[in-house]
């Protein structure tokens, strides 16, 4: 069993730690989008668009997106990635 899964933020591919949460792999890919998950700026969603909460534990091929709260106000950030 390998202790790395694959999983996907803004179609990007991260190699996760097994049983990680969706806030740590979108933390390997981007810190920044991280520290905005968790300030309330921005949210997760799962591949159909569905919010998912970022203490999820990832498994193998999951698809998450950084997406705007809604309510968030707008900036002249882009989502990572």
């Amino acid at each position: 069993m390998s202790d790395t899964v694959r999983v996907y933020i803004n179609a990007k591919p991260v190699d996760a730690p097994s049983g990680c949460s969706a806030l740590d792999a979108v933390a390997l890919l981007d810190s920044s989008a991280a520290d905005e998950i968790r300030s309330g700026a921005r949210g997760l969603t799962d591949s159909r668009g569905l919010p998912v909460e970022a203490d999820v534990p990832v498994e193998r091929g999951a698809i998450f997106r950084v997406v705007r709260r809604r309510g968030a106000a707008p900036d002249a950030t882009p989502d990572a990635g």
